[in-house]
């Protein structure tokens, strides 16, 4: 077995290619070539990791995002997951290891480690005690490798930080600026859709690398401090926000393009003008999505080999916790986004929905259930209701069809407080009761009486109106918004979606489990596992036949993951 130092992209390190000012104009594609061969050939990757496990090697990966699967031969992981790497012939799906069960995975959701294998610490004390005379050398040799592991994490970022500016100056140069001289193919809009707002990325990554390679030590680059340029740049990477919601979208148009001849010769013509490696279109504009993910897990590394008495390591710390609410606050964007589009489904399938669209407050579903709705005379009621942030919406059911649902009203909840009730008699209304809450407005003298079925359906109620408020409170705080826009363009797709089909509610699951909220900065960092996300990220993992399994889940219980 021998260490092994591999970039997190398969290549191997390389030398500085630009100057101390940090300007990506001072190097060249061939240059880069040279630097970093593996990295932009294509399947050079997957020859420098099997390379390295043929020569008996143990490589490993990090997970970027969740992988769930139903497929016995597929790896199932969590983002930050380790994964051992066995067999990488395939560029799109490794054959890898993880908790004892080896099975494929998909290439793209992964990142390898830069330190493949470390000296192990235990192995040298035990050296120590054995022969003392050696103990001095040992702690040396100790101290010389976490000084080249930290040299390695180092090296990768910037190294890969120089390539995905190579990247982003090849789509802006390379594309954009080919697809500005055809009005005839590509409108204003089209392209918005498409490139979003990556210009202002570039212009923001070329700072970005300046100040880093400002920081960053040629001769010991174990003594680089980086952290502060993480800090100091922290709000400006809010910009990948509007770029990663914006995605999916680019991704449709594409697809939609790319079903015409003279689009897909027009897009690879511009790659080989521009001289871009051989990736498409839909895999350059993914770069953006992978790398904002990649930043939380590179700190984490560098963390990991930055001794308390380096001089970055506050830095360090600081800066991975603050790309690590970076990414968070994005996904949560993402997580949001995708939501909407369920809602203006639900809302569509609603028979007789009145007043203001339900995406014109709220953007998620708490929480849902039946409730016995109570008046003060006494009349109870069989309602299901849908706890959104902001408003608590009520539906009655269909008597012959189940899944029909007959829109009754809605509650405001910034308006109204929670009351919880005693079992027993209710002195206000001078009602029996049971397992019930009230929600008592704050301006005026309506109440609303709801009773659940059983003591835990209660609790689940209780905690989801909690949830609700908290989740105000973090979208006020984190600035949580979404567009006008984008609010339309759900509910204009869901209305088409729906028309000739019959109503009911049966395919749009929605609802969250029932669990404590975490504050936002403990949330996992992770794209979410719901179905949209494979939308957002198509163009990364390799197409296979769907399963139907989800298809068959949502009908049996609505609003449920």
């Amino acid at each position: 077995m021998r260490a092994s130092n591999v970039s997190s992209d398969g290549g191997t390190e390389s030398s500085a290619l630009v100057d101390d000012n940090g300007s990506e104009e001072d190097y060249s594609y061939e240059d880069i070539c040279q630097a970093n061969p593996r990295y932009l050939q294509p399947g050079g990757e997957q020859l420098a990791i099997n390379e390295l496990i043929s020569d008996g090697s143990v490589v490993c990966a990090e997970a970027l995002w969740d992988h769930v699967t139903m497929d016995d031969q597929e790896l199932g992981f969590k983002a930050g997951d380790v994964i051992q790497v066995l067999e990488a012939s395939n560029k799109d799906w490794w054959w890898g290891r993880s908790e004892d069960k080896e099975a494929w995975f998909p290439a793209s959701f992964v990142r390898l480690r830069v330190n493949q294998e470390e000296l192990s610490e235990n192995s040298s004390s035990t050296q120590g005690e054995e022969q003392e005379e050696d103990a001095g050398k040992n702690r040396h040799r100790h101290l010389e490798s976490k000084h080249q592991m930290r040299t390695n994490v180092i090296q990768e970022i910037m190294n890969t930080e120089r390539v995905y500016i190579k990247h982003l100056k090849d789509i802006c140069e390379g594309y954009i600026r080919q697809c500005r001289k055809h009005t005839g193919m590509f409108t204003v809009a089209q392209l918005a859709t498409i490139f979003g707002n990556i210009e202002d990325i570039y212009k923001f990554q070329r700072k970005f690398l300046k100040d880093l390679e400002k920081q960053y030590n040629k001769e010991e680059p174990h003594l680089s401090e980086i952290g502060s340029c993480f800090l100091q740049h922290q709000e400006g990477f809010a910009i990948y926000s509007e770029y990663c919601n914006n995605h999916p979208g680019a991704c449709a148009e594409l697809s939609r393009l790319m079903k015409q001849g003279r689009y897909r010769h027009f897009f690879e013509a511009c790659r080989l003008l521009q001289q871009m490696i051989d990736i498409a279109i839909d895999g350059f504009l993914l770069t953006p999505v992978q790398k904002i993910c990649k930043y939380p897990l590179q700190l984490a590394e560098l963390l990991k080999y930055t001794t308390q008495e380096h001089s970055d390591y506050n830095n360090i710390k600081a800066a991975y916790e603050a790309m690590k609410n970076v990414a968070c606050l994005i996904n949560e964007r993402k997580r949001r986004l995708e939501s909407i589009d369920k809602i203006a489904r639900w809302q569509v399938s609603i028979v007789g929905w009145e007043g203001l669209d339900i995406l014109e407050r709220s953007s998620e579903l708490i929480h849902s259930g039946e409730l016995t709705q109570v008046s003060r005379h006494g009349k109870s009621q069989q309602r299901t209701f849908f706890l959104f942030d902001h408003q608590l919406v009520s539906c009655k059911k269909d008597l012959l069809r189940r899944d029909v649902l007959y829109y009754r009203g809605r509650t405001d909840m910034d308006e109204v407080r929670l009351v919880d009730l005693e079992d027993g008699r209710d002195k206000d209304w001078n009602l029996s009761v049971k397992n019930a809450f009230k929600l008592v407005s704050k301006t005026t003298d309506e109440v609303h009486l709801f009773c659940a079925k059983k003591q835990e359906d209660k609790a689940r109620w209780l905690q989801a109106c909690g949830d609700e408020r908290r989740r105000v409170r973090e979208d006020r705080e984190m600035g949580m918004e979404i567009s006008e826009n984008q609010k339309k363009l759900a509910m204009l797709n869901a209305q088409k979606a729906g028309h000739g089909k019959s109503k009911g509610y049966s395919a749009c699951p929605v609802a969250l489990p029932h669990q404590s909220l975490h504050p936002l900065h403990q949330r996992h960092v992770t794209v979410p596992t719901s179905v949209p996300q494979q939308q957002v990220f198509a163009l990364a993992e390799p197409k296979r036949k769907p399963s139907l399994f989800w298809h068959t889940f949502n009908k049996l219980t609505p609003f449920k993951k």
